[in-house]
């Protein structure tokens, strides 16, 4: 019958009560049997849950149904790969957004009829994850999609990846009620749409724990079990602390915590959680009661795990998991299990299947833990129910379920028709980027911050260093870290940069410093406003940004205190770079009643700066356009969308226009405003020397009016300014030197300078940032823009 044949598929298969319902019934012409399936997410020997999942699944899938061709496109998130097994065919670098275009291309290409897609937001690349879209858009084959975790209080990046994620997938697979309930009621997902499929468990013999005893060395003792990897969020701390109670009604218990560190915790902190958690055990007096298994384990020792222990603990923090696969695995096997009532321990464990208790509470597991291990019948009695419920749960069952689902995708599929081409042209391919390079970055770096200039691609000792291109070098350091582009040399060289911000600082002032000599001698008494301007914007955006840690803690701080002064400034531009911080500072403090109001004076004399200039013929805030000039139209358009002020918008929009027609020469080349002489209101437009600053001014507040207007007319002129930098300018020659990774000081009026100093080269870096930036989101979101 299957993959081949028409069936109905499980639109409600009510796994609590051990049956499966049919869903609705459609009849379609016949369509081509599925004879080859991809799997694509995280695999074996990866360590993480998803892993585990897809193995498991892919294995069952092959196993009942042998006809069937399973192979697998895994997402690394290490450059070395895996040792991965035969059935892996093709690899996605997990931040690259092309190689999941490439993979696109190889599953069309070689005849997949279905794709089982295991989403997780934090395996794929991109905001929230949304790099997979721009693969599954390219797609011309059915879409199942498991759907690991289920929000139901998503940020606006989350919102909008699953809302996309749900459109472009043909079925939509949920393992809890809660979770098709969430898809319906927060994410308006259709019903017929979704199948509810239990989380997958082996198979293995309803047994007595004492059987498994003998091997670990606890024969005679009552075994607690929790096992995965370690965490701050399984709430381990709070079992512990549950134990002296319960030893004092049964001494002879242990309690068994099996799973190694989590990598990614592993890697940020190490082992402080577990040192933390072995110290509690021994402040506790309970040392001896407690085994701590460092490992990652295989299936079948984990299993044996799992048949030894009398009561399987989930102590977890919070409510918000909508699927456990260690849970069901200890269920479905037979355990009694104690566990705080998040989302799937809600809906699997009744009061015949297991004990829920409060979040945080160490007496209450306490209590459950001794009620259960004094009455055996009833301990019993749980571990019956819970196991033939698991019955519909084993690999085998959940793998016909699986098939059922692809066969419906099959038929939903043929009935939309999805058409998509495996080849493209050039206006259907996103425009190409130079590949991202730091070298003159770090060579212009040292212990102390970036050096202003160069001579040549030198640095210039004796120019010193600036609060200016530190800040600078600070916010594209954040930005490459979000985009996943970030390393352990480029996060040192930002706490660096970070560093030399707080040195910078004048507490008693409120004002930094800038100029700093190459002997660490600070040359000025306080620093321009644009200066501010520029630490302010650094600061703004390192409080947003999650997972900075300490630098988030000191940035809020210097924030905090460099704030107040901007209120004073005379300086347009000091204005715009000010409210462009503010707005990232709000992102994360939104509450911040003084930033508010500092927001809405500097916007509000922004605004009558326009208001008192501006003509019919000049668009403009001052009487001469100088240099940043495109930051000035950015800070509105940026504020107007946050503030929800549609003048603030509009005007932002106007002068923006207005500018990128004066800076658009007779080719139809970017021309930037000149340095020599600027541009003075009812005067010629000084034409040269060219700076990389206004260029990537440009682009940056483009690409927030394409954000505020979906209109892909600032698209296209943030490329069109992105490309002076390649060389279509007035003389035809490249700024950027891609030998170097630097950006050479300008555009003279007969040849370009050598010289590639901080500013310039940070320019460029900044520009590319944004522009992968856009191109990740147009390439997610929405058809790939060529030009």
């Amino acid at each position: 019958m299957i993959l081949g044949e028409y069936s109905s598929v499980n639109h409600n298969a009510n796994y609590q009560h051990g049956q499966v319902s049919p869903g609705n019934q459609r009849f379609m012409p016949p369509a081509p049997a599925i004879r080859k399936v991809a799997f694509l997410g995280d695999y074996l020997p990866r360590k993480c849950g998803i892993a585990t999942f897809t193995t498991d699944l892919r294995c069952a899938v092959a196993a009942e149904f042998p006809a069937l061709q399973c192979l697998v496109v895994p997402v690394n998130d290490l450059a070395a790969g895996y040792d991965y097994p035969a059935e892996v065919r093709f690899e996605i670098a997990e931040q690259d957004l092309p190689s999941y275009l490439r993979a696109a291309d190889f599953l069309n290409i070689t005849d997949v009829d279905a794709i089982c897609l295991q989403h997780e937001f934090g395996i794929f690349g991109g905001p929230a994850g949304s790099h997979v879209l721009a693969l599954l858009r390219e797609l011309r084959m059915p879409i199942v999609t498991t759907l690991h975790t289920i929000l139901r209080e998503p940020n606006e990046e989350q919102r909008r990846v699953m809302r996309e994620l749900i459109r472009l997938s043909t079925r939509l697979v949920v393992m809890s009620e809660r979770g098709a309930e969430f898809l319906r009621d927060v994410y308006q997902a259709p019903a017929a749409k979704v199948d509810l499929i239990p989380h997958g468990i082996p198979n293995m013999p309803f047994a007595d724990p004492n059987y498994f005893k003998d091997e670990f060395g606890v024969a005679g003792k009552q075994v607690l079990l929790t096992f995965g990897l370690l965490s701050p969020n399984k709430g381990i701390e709070f079992a512990l602390r549950a134990l002296p109670d319960i030893i004092r009604e049964f001494p002879n218990v242990v309690y068994i915590v099996l799973g190694q560190t989590h990598p990614n915790l592993l890697r940020d902190e190490g082992e402080a959680y577990r040192l933390s958690l072995e110290r509690l055990a021994k402040d506790l007096g309970v040392q001896k009661h407690v085994v701590f298994f460092n490992r990652f384990v295989e299936l079948e020792e984990l299993m044996r795990f799992i048949g030894a222990a009398d009561i399987y603990l989930t102590p977890y923090l919070t409510e918000a998991q909508i699927t456990s696969g260690t849970l069901a695995y200890a269920f479905g096997a037979g355990n009694a299990v104690v566990s705080t009532p998040y989302w799937h321990a809600a809906e699997l464990l009744t009061a015949e299947r297991g004990k829920l208790v409060p979040f945080r509470d160490a007496k209450a597991i306490a209590v459950a833990v001794v009620e259960l291990l004094r009455d055996e019948p009833l301990r019993h009695s749980m571990r019956k129910n819970a196991y033939k419920l698991g019955r519909d749960m084993v690999w085998s069952r959940v793998a016909q379920l699986y098939a059922k689902s692809f066969e419906q995708a099959r038929q939903d599929h043929s009935f939309v028709g999805r058409k998509s081409s495996p080849i493209k042209t050039l206006d259907e391919q996103p425009g190409q980027l130079p590949e991202l390079k730091l070298d003159h970055l770090f060579r212009m770096s040292d212990s102390t911050g970036i050096f202003q200039h160069a001579s040549f691609t030198v640095p210039n000792f004796v120019e010193g260093y600036c609060t200016d291109d530190n800040a600078r070098a600070l916010v594209l350091a954040l930005m490459l870290q979000k985009l996943g582009l970030g390393s352990p040399q480029l996060g040192a060289q930002a706490a660096t940069y970070a560093a030399f911000l707080n040195h910078a600082f004048d507490r008693a002032h409120g004002r930094f410093h800038n100029f700093m000599s190459f002997e660490r001698r600070w040359l000025d008494e306080v620093g321009s406003e644009d200066c501010q301007g520029h630490a302010l914007w650094a600061l703004g955006l390192c409080v947003s940004q999650a997972g900075q840690g300490s630098f988030q803690m000191l940035a809020a701080q210097l924030f905090e205190q460099a704030l107040p002064v901007a209120a004073e400034f005379t300086s347009p531009r000091a204005w715009a770079f000010t409210l462009i911080g503010i707005d990232e500072y709000l992102r994360r403090f939104s509450g911040d009643r003084r930033t508010n109001h500092i927001r809405e004076s500097l916007t509000t004399r922004l605004m009558q700066s326009y208001a008192d200039t501006a003509s019919d013929d000049w668009h403009w805030f001052e009487e001469v356009v100088s240099y940043a000039n495109a930051k000035l139209p950015h800070a509105l358009i940026l504020s107007g969308r946050c503030m929800n002020s549609a003048p603030m918008l509009e005007t932002g929009l106007k002068a923006l226009r207005w500018l990128v027609k004066v800076q658009t020469s007779a080719t139809g080349a970017f021309r930037p405003i000149g340095s020599n002489g600027f541009y003075r209101r009812g005067q010629e437009c000084a034409q040269f020397d060219q700076q990389p600053i206004e260029a990537q001014a440009t682009i940056s507040a483009c690409i927030e009016a394409y954000h505020a207007t979906s209109d892909m007319f600032w698209v296209a002129e943030a490329r069109r300014a992105f490309e002076w930098f390649l060389g279509r300018n007035d003389l035809g020659l490249a700024l950027y030197d891609a030998g170097t990774g630097g950006c050479r000081d300008g555009l003279h009026v007969d040849r370009l300078s050598q010289n590639q100093g901080a500013e310039s080269t940070l320019a460029f870096l900044l520009a590319l940032a944004e522009k992968r930036a856009l191109q990740n989101t147009l390439t997610s979101f929405k058809e790939p823009v060529g030009k």
